[in-house]
C-alpha cells in the first residue's frame, strides 16, 4: 500500500477499485453509525430524540459522525495509512481568503437554486419547516455557521479525501490548476450524499444542487490539499451555509430578537 502524503509527488491517477470501494464505505458508514450512536445514547439517557431534520438530531447525530471520524483518523494514522491528515493549523498560505471569497458566492447561489420557483415569481419562500423564532434562527445559524463545517469536513476531507489520496495517489489537471484525483472521487461522493433531494425536490433543482455540491466538494478537497490543513475547508463550509441561511431568514423577515 502506498504512503505517499496527500500533497507529495504521485503518479498519474487511476482508479482503484479497493481504495474506492473502502471509501464510500467510511462515506456512507459514518453517518449511519453516528445515527445508531445518537439513538442508543439518547435511551440510555432517558432523552427524547426524533431523527430527521431538526436541530437536536442534528446536533447530537454530528456530534457522533465528528468523534467516530477522530477515532478512525487516530487508528489509520497511526496504523494502517500513516499520513497527514490535516488537523492543525495551516503552515503555510492559509487559502482563507480564497475560501471566504468562493463560499459567498456560493452561498448565494445556493439560495437561487433551493428557491428557484421563489426568485422567479418574486415571492417569499415558505417558511422553511419550522417556528421562525429567535431561538430557532439563531439556533439554525450556530448549526449552518459554526457547528456544521468541523462535523462535515473533517470526516469527509481530514478523513476520506487523504485516506484516498494515500491508497490511490495521482494528480488531475486542469489548465494550471492540479490536484489529486481523490480530492473529485471523494466530491462525487459527498454530493451523492445529498442525494435524496430528489425525492423532495423537483428533479432540476436537485441536479443543480448535485453540481454545486460536487463543485465544493473539489474546492474543499484543493483547499486541503494546498493548505495541509483543513482550516480553509471548514471556514468555507460554515460560510457557505451560514451565509445561504442568513440570507433567507432576512428574506422571510425572521425575528432575530
Amino acid at each position: 500500500m502506498a504512503t505517499t502524503d496527500m500533497t507529495g509527488d504521485a503518479p498519474r491517477f487511476r482508479l482503484r477499485f479497493v481504495p474506492i470501494v473502502i471509501t464510500a464505505a467510511l462515506g456512507a458508514g459514518l453517518p449511519v453509525a453516528a445515527a445508531i450512536a445518537a439513538v442508543l445514547s439518547a435511551k440510555l439517557a432517558h432523552i427524547p430524540l426524533v431523527s430527521g431534520d431538526n436541530l437536536r438530531w442534528l446536533f447530537v447525530h454530528h456530534a457522533f459522525q465528528l468523534a467516530l471520524a477522530l477515532i478512525v483518523i487516530f487508528i489509520l494514522k497511526y496504523w494502517l495509512v500513516p499520513a497527514d491528515y490535516g488537523l492543525r493549523w495551516p503552515r503555510g498560505k492559509t487559502y482563507i481568503g480564497p475560501a471566504i471569497l468562493w463560499s459567498a458566492l456560493f452561498a448565494v447561489l445556493m439560495l437561487v437554486v433551493d428557491n428557484w420557483p421563489h426568485v422567479v415569481s418574486l415571492s417569499k419562500p415558505e417558511n422553511p419547516g419550522f417556528p421562525l423564532t429567535p431561538a430557532n434562527v439563531w439556533g439554525w445559524m450556530i448549526f449552518e455557521g459554526v457547528y456544521v463545517g468541523p462535523t462535515e469536513e473533517i470526516p469527509f476531507r481530514a478523513l476520506l479525501v487523504t485516506y484516498l489520496a494515500t491508497t490511490m495517489p495521482g494528480k488531475l489537471r486542469l489548465g494550471r490548476y492540479e490536484m489529486n484525483g481523490a480530492g473529485v472521487v471523494v466530491a462525487a461522493i459527498f454530493a451523492l450524499a445529498h442525494a435524496s433531494s430528489f425525492f423532495t425536490h423537483p428533479w432540476q433543482e436537485a441536479l443543480l444542487q448535485q453540481f454545486y455540491a460536487f463543485a465544493l466538494g473539489v474546492l474543499y478537497a484543493y483547499w486541503l490539499e494546498k493548505s495541509k490543513s483543513i482550516v480553509a475547508p471548514i471556514i468555507a463550509h460554515n460560510i457557505s451555509d451560514g451565509l445561504e441561511y442568513a440570507l433567507l431568514f432576512a428574506w422571510l423577515g425572521a425575528p432575530w430578537y
